[in-house]
């Protein structure tokens, strides 16, 4: 199937048209999900995130492109790519969160919905955990729901890309 950028003109995606690109981006250490720190971010994995996220979004008529690095770089790379293609980002950006203006910076160059993600809810941890660079450029936060967050996040993107633009 040929994928392409949605401009949300016409109505809700689905029928004849090319289903809309979301980005689905997860930063540093979830590649570890279900092994690492089970009791704060449970026992489910990435690819059980990845089947999950992919069964929503062809519900929604949403074609995603799901990716994790360890390196910030990358994400980057990917942010930058999905410019010229995606619809929306769903960004769970873990550790780069509090500390990265570059990808921050990336996000702010992309003109489509954003929806940043967390497992746990940040805001009960730590208290570094609570400054987010990525949430003033978001259009929404998801915060402690688990990777049901994931879901949650992607019929969020799917409504905000069917609007028609104003």
């Amino acid at each position: 199937m040929v994928r392409t950028r949605w401009n949300g003109a016409g109505g809700a995606p689905g029928g004849n048209r090319v289903s809309p690109i979301v980005l689905v981006l997860n930063g540093p250490n979830l590649n570890l999900l279900g092994k690492r720190e089970p009791e704060i971010y449970g026992r489910e994995t990435l690819a059980d995130v990845e089947a999950s996220c992919s069964r929503v979004a062809k519900e929604l008529g949403l074609a995603i492109e799901f990716h994790q690095s360890n390196r910030e770089y990358e994400i980057i790379d990917w942010i930058h790519a999905a410019r010229e293609r995606a619809a929306g980002i769903v960004i769970n950006p873990a550790a780069f969160t509090h500390t990265s203006v570059a990808i921050l910076d990336a996000l702010n160059a992309f003109d489509g919905p954003i929806i940043e993600v967390h497992i746990s809810h940040v805001h009960k941890r730590e208290p570094f955990r609570h400054h987010s660079y990525v949430s003033g450029v978001a259009a929404g936060v998801i915060v402690g729901c688990g990777t049901q967050g994931y879901a949650f996040a992607l019929h969020r993107i799917a409504k905000l890309i069917a609007e028609p633009k104003r």
